[in-house]
């Protein structure tokens, strides 16, 4: 699969699961993401935030396109993010799509990102992140394939 998510925290809940999967059953190739959940690190604050980006850094290779999810990350509309993703799903690049933990990212890792999105100013809880971004990726493959799904 081209699509990946790794997300930093516990499986999916329930309720997101439910939610994922609805979105899921939808999608086509090469929107189906292929799902990586990495465990919290044990340790607290600055030092959970170094070991986790750690972990995530050593996943990354140098053809992925990374896609970082961040708060403080650029704006994008759904057409935007659906022409990012088809670009570059186009041109047969793996994406990765990171949803940190709840501390953040190193710099390090932000700078490797080739993209930092926010999906709004908000914060979110990741499971629900989670299922947002799952919706994201079918409305993509909708505006991609010109599907009704999505209003302008």
């Amino acid at each position: 699969m081209s699509l990946h998510i790794l997300a930093v925290g516990k499986k999916h809940e329930d309720w997101v699961s439910e939610g994922i999967l609805r979105y899921q059953k939808r999608l086509k190739t090469p929107f189906i993401p292929e799902w990586v959940l990495m465990a919290h690190s044990s340790l607290d604050g600055l030092a959970a935030r170094e070991d986790e980006s750690e972990r995530i850094l050593s996943r990354l290779t140098a053809y992925d396109f990374i896609i970082l999810l961040d708060e403080r990350g650029k704006a994008l509309d759904s057409p935007t993010f659906a022409d990012v993703l088809k670009e570059q799903l186009d041109h047969s690049r793996k994406v990765l799509i990171i949803i940190g933990g709840a501390f953040g990212v190193t710099d390090e890792l932000r700078n490797r990102a080739h993209l930092v999105w926010s999906l709004s100013p908000l914060v979110f809880p990741h499971q629900l992140v989670r299922l947002i971004l799952t919706e994201q990726l079918y409305r993509a493959q909708q505006i991609t394939l010109g599907g009704s799904y999505h209003h302008e």
